[in-house]
Parts: structure tokens; sequence; C-alpha cells
């Protein structure tokens, strides 16, 4: 009676089971599937802040700057692209070599050019992480479990196994919140900054080889002054100890002679020791020995410039240092974003598909495949509750270093602006000085003639004439100092500006800009 009871009761809870388990299986692919779609949808989710440039106040234009070249619109070029060859603008076929050589050898610039290399190829290391990691593996592995492990008394024996795997292994982790992208943005900041810092340092190292050249030719056309002084003197103190052999003149004239004589000699050796030293400065610049480099002496002649300052907007398109620190300003606006999303879950996909076997030989049959689904450690949706603030530490010290760059960012652009304004002020008033100078030279030549004149005729003493002479001297060597300096300046101003231009085709004048070449004119 029971047993038939039972059996009764039996085939109604197996109809209901059957009933049941498709509902079952519907609930759980449909929680599934609202899992797999909540995910998909965490993952378009992004807490990076959006990056935007800090303002910074520009001028109208530069107080310097003279009043027909105000008007002149500002380039934009591309930072990517190079600046051009703007030392040319001086047409001086020595320093056209010097420059292309210091950019082939010098060692600072290729130590730049390997610190951009690492940069890209962390790049390329943080775009990997955006991609599945797949591996391989083949070997064998010896072990024995505990008789706990395998469900047995403690007391039970165990023995232990050689076990033969060979294995495909993924792993991926869903970029629920940015946090993957956000490495690969502050990767391919910091590979920009490192470029534009690379651009910086070729510009700089172009305008101090041009800058040392200049030195150069300038101390040639002062030890060219001392030699002619020299030879003068030495004529002079030839003549005046014929003259105090025949008791002409007193000893105290033939002193004064040969004091003036030792003292140009000394200088003029003062002169040659600057000048070797800027020509070590030099060899160094060219990636070359001292030893093994030598300029040919070549007074330096006058060159003006005509040098377009366009608008200070201008230069946070065309400074290389600007561009850098804006970069640099992005990465770290990046890296907040990385400890953004410290506070939010991660999501790791892993598996393994292959072979596992107790005896190579059966390693690769059918019936020893496995597989593996979900982490062999750990889960696979993490997120920290409490880690005694050190996400929270993390996000403030990234927020730190963010507003640090805003502040370097904005002082770099001020010191852009002085830059240019200073070599703006000095080329103005060297160009006044040069002028001024101009004339002293012409008035000191000329008292010079008249006091030989007047001491051959016995009006004025030989202590005149000397006075004179010095003057002269003076006056030719602080005008060769002021042609050193404009020609510095210059190169200090196209520097200021960032770098040279490439050509457009011709426009009309008042829609040049500092993307028009620059062009040198005879004084």
């Amino acid at each position: 009676m029971n047993t038939s009871l039972n059996t009764a009761d039996a085939k109604p809870k197996a109809a209901i089971a059957s009933k049941l388990a498709p509902t079952t299986a519907y609930r759980s692919l449909r929680t599934g599937a609202v899992l797999l779609s909540s995910l998909l949808v965490l993952a378009g989710c992004s807490v990076m802040q959006t990056y935007e440039r800090p303002a910074v106040d520009t001028p109208q234009a530069f107080k310097e700057a003279p009043a027909g070249n105000k008007d002149w619109k500002p380039a934009q070029p591309s930072e990517e692209l190079a600046r051009g060859e703007w030392w040319t603008v001086f047409g001086d076929g020595r320093l056209n070599t010097l420059v292309a050589q210091a950019m082939d050898a010098n060692q600072d610039l290729k130590a730049a050019a390997a610190r951009l290399a690492q940069s890209r190829a962390l790049v390329r290391d943080a775009r990997s992480q955006q991609s599945p990691q797949v591996g391989a593996g083949f070997g064998p592995t010896r072990q024995r479990q505990s008789p706990a492990a395998q469900g047995l008394d403690d007391s039970a024996d165990g023995r232990a196994l050689t076990l033969w795997r060979a294995q495909a292994t993924v792993a991926y982790e869903v970029d629920l919140f940015g946090r993957v992208a956000a490495g690969v943005d502050a990767a391919s900041a910091t590979a920009q900054q490192r470029e534009a810092l690379f651009r910086s340092l070729q510009l700089a190292l172009q305008a101090d080889v041009a800058q040392t050249y200049f030195l150069i030719r300038e101390l040639d056309a002062e030890q060219a002054l001392y030699s002619g002084t020299v030879q003068l003197r030495t004529d002079t103190l030839r003549l005046v100890q014929r003259r105090f052999d025949e008791g002409d003149v007193s000893e105290l004239e033939l002193a004064r002679a040969k004091t003036e004589l030792a003292s140009a000699q000394s200088e003029s050796f003062g002169v040659s020791r600057r000048r070797a030293n800027a020509e070590h400065a030099l060899a160094l610049l060219l990636g070359r020995a001292p030893a093994d480099f030598a300029l040919e002496p070549q007074p330096l002649e006058r060159v003006t410039l005509d040098i377009p300052p366009g608008l200070p907007s201008a230069l946070l398109e065309r400074r290389p240092d600007i561009a850098a620190a804006e970069r640099a300003m992005a990465a770290a606006n990046a890296r907040v974003g990385i400890a953004q999303a410290a506070w939010f879950p991660r999501l790791n996909l892993t598996g393994a598909l292959g072979y596992e076997s107790s005896e190579l030989g059966n390693l690769f049959q059918w019936s020893t495949r496995s597989f593996v689904l979900g982490p062999l450690v750990g889960t696979a949706l993490t997120l920290p509750i409490f880690d005694g603030g050190a996400r929270e530490a993390g996000l403030e010290r990234a927020s730190a270093v963010y507003d640090e760059e805003v502040a370097a960012y904005r002082q770099t652009v001020l010191g852009a602006f002085r830059e240019v304004e200073d070599n703006l002020a000095g080329l103005r008033i060297l160009a006044e000085q040069t002028r001024t100078q101009d004339e002293a030279v012409s008035a000191a030549a000329r008292a010079a003639q008249l006091s030989q004149i007047q001491y051959r005729e016995g009006s004025v003493s030989q202590l005149d004439v000397i006075d004179a002479d010095r003057s002269v001297l003076l006056q030719r060597r602080i005008a060769s100092q002021l042609e050193g300096e404009r020609a510095r300046a210059a190169v200090g101003l196209i520097r200021a500006l960032g770098g040279g231009w490439h050509s457009r085709a011709p426009a009309d004048i008042s829609d040049a800009g500092p993307d028009q070449p620059l062009h040198a004119r005879n004084p």
C-alpha cells in the first residue's frame, strides 16, 4: 500500500520537475544575459575627466615689436613638423656646415632621440593591454595531494603523480571604467612630450652652434684689430727707438712706446685664449674632440635680419618647450583618471585550453582534453573595499601632479613671452647703439689722424698720439662686440619664436606671418 502510494507520488513530482527544468534554465540564461549586458554597459562608462588645455593670459601684441610688425598674423604649424633650416638666412656656408655636423653627431641629441624611442616603446606596451594576452605552455608537473584534499581521512595513504600539460592560456581585462585607455592616453601624451623636448633640444643645439660660431667670428674681428694695433705699435716703437738713439726724444717716450706695445700684445693673447675656449665649446657641440677640430679665422661682418615676431598667441603653437609642457599636463590628467578608476571594480577574463595526461604518450588523445574558464587564483571581478586610504592618497597625488604641471605650463608660456621681448628689445637697442658707435669710431679715427699730423708738426706730444690710437682701438673693439651681440640676439629671437618656418606660396604682405621665410638684407 505504501509502495504504491510512493510510486504515485513520484510520478507527479517527476512531471513537475520536467516542467520546471526549462523555466529554471530560462531564468539562468536570462540572468546571464542581464549580467553580460550590465558588464557591456559598464564597459562603455568611463570615469576619466575630459582634458582641456588651461587658459593663459596672452597679450595682443609684443611690447617691443616694431610698429610695422604688430599686425603680422600668427602661423599655426603642426608641432610634429620640422622647423626648417632657419640658420641659412645668415648666408654663411660654414655655419650651415657646422649646424649639419652638430645635428648628425651631437651626443646630447642622440641621447634625446633614445629617450624618445623609449617613450614610443612604452606607448606600444600600454596599447598591448587593450588586447587579449595569449600564451602557450608545455611541460610536466610532479605533485602529491594530501588525503584531505582528496576527501579522504587524514590517515589515508596518498600517492604522487606526474601530470603532463600542453595548453594555451588567454587573459583579458575588460576596461570597465577606462583605466586601460587612460594608461594609453598617459603613455601617448608622455611620448608626445618627449618628442617636443627632442625638438626643443634640436632648436637649442642649432642656436648654440650659431651663437658660438658668431662669438668666434667676433673674437676673430677683435684679434684682427689687435694684430693691426700690434703691428702699428711695433713700427712706432722702432721709430721712437731710432729717434731716441739719435737723441731726439727722451727715454720716457721710449718707455711709453714699449708699454703700449706690450699692452696690445697682452690683450691680443687674452682674445686668443677666449677664442680657443669658444672653439673648444663649438667642437663639443659638434660631437668632436677639441683636438680634432679647428676653425679658420674669419672676422665677423655686419648682418641685419628682418624677423617678423608675429602675435604672442603664435608662441603657443610654435614653441616646442610649450608643447612639451602642455603634453605633460595631458599625461598628468590621464593619470588622474587612472587613480580615479582604482575606486571601481576590475574585470579580468582568463581561461586555459589544452591537454592533460599522466603519461607523455597519451597527452594529445582526445580524452585528455581539458579547459578552465575563469581565474586560476582569486576572482574575475574584484573591488577593493578597505585599503587604509591608499586609493585616496593616490588620487590626491595624481591631482597634485596635474596642478604642478598646469603651473609649470603657465610659467613656461610667461618665460617664452619674456624671451621674445628681451631679444626684441635687444635688437632694437643694439641697432641704435650700433649707429651711435659708428659715429664714435669715425670721430676717434679722425682724432687719431689729426693727432698724427700735429705730432709730426710738433704741436702735440707723443702721449696725445698714443691716447688717440688707444681710443680708436677701444671704439672699434666696442663696435666689433656690438656686431657680435646683434648676430647672437638675432639667433636668440629666432630661437625664442620657436625656430624657422617653412616657405609657402607668395602672399600679400598683409597676410604674411611667422610662417614666412626670413630674409637677410645687406647693411
